[in-house]
């Protein structure tokens, strides 16, 4: 079984790769940063890929590189950063390339894995989405949107692919990480385990019920979900709607 791991350096991708490496999954895994992608791999007896996901082209070598994958984590993402201050006084590739890494960095990598996957006859894709995809509040006009995309991209490419390759999205919740270095201290911080153990659980197939479904990490017992998957479905659970 062999799984790829994206923004797999650091925080939530780099605990991902140690819980599917430590199942025995023979991962590879990406980041933008070379020291830390190594490391990684390193320690969990990985291979390592340094890896720009905007990057069309480096994606799609990266991944005829990997070989046959049994699963897709894109789980790479970054915020504006140290842009602060007013939307419209940003600078608007630094905005835009928050959408080119969390949204066109998921299709390349997933548009990239499905042809295989589809030939062999299966695989899985789980999407690193975020809570800031639908909770109120907040002032990003770029993490917060690009996350709503990518939580619905995640929703009509697990209807496209019904019956072949299960697509999952999850939030980690609130995760220290250097992508949540502003945060104050008391915030409600989820643990840092929550996140690698449900995408080592979804990775069994036991789960594959619930695709297409918002999951998180911290507030969803996915067995609790999948013992309840007809009410789930005829209620339209865990989905991110308008209701009036």
């Amino acid at each position: 079984m062999r799984a790829f791991v994206t923004g797999g350096g650091r925080g939530i991708g780099a605990g991902i790769a140690r819980a599917l490496a430590g199942d025995g999954w023979d991962v590879v895994v990406a980041a933008r940063s070379r020291a830390q992608v190594e490391a990684v791999a390193a320690e969990t007896g990985a291979r390592g890929v340094e890896l720009d996901v905007a990057d069309r082209d480096a994606v799609e070598r990266a991944i005829t590189e990997a070989g046959e994958l049994d699963l897709l984590v894109a789980n790479a993402g970054i915020s504006e950063g140290r842009e602060t201050g007013p939307s419209w006084e940003l600078d608007p590739d630094a905005w835009w390339h928050v959408y080119e890494v969390n949204v066109l960095g998921v299709h390349l990598c997933c548009r990239a894995v499905i042809p295989g996957m589809l030939e062999r006859g299966g695989g899985r894709i789980v999407i690193t989405g975020s809570g800031a995809a639908y909770l109120p509040g907040g002032d990003s006009t770029a993490y917060a949107p690009s996350k709503a995309a990518v939580c619905r991209y995640g929703e009509m490419l697990a209807n496209e692919l019904a019956g072949r390759i299960p697509v999952f999205f999850f939030s980690p919740g609130l995760v220290r990480t250097e992508l949540t270095a502003s945060v104050p201290d008391d915030a409600p911080w989820t643990p840092p385990e929550l996140a690698p153990e449900l995408v080592r659980r979804l990775a069994t197939g036991r789960y594959d019920a619930l695709a297409g479904r918002y999951l998180h990490a911290e507030h969803d017992d996915v067995d609790d979900l999948l013992e309840r998957i007809d009410d789930v479905r005829e209620r339209d659970l865990n989905a991110i709607r308008l209701r009036r």
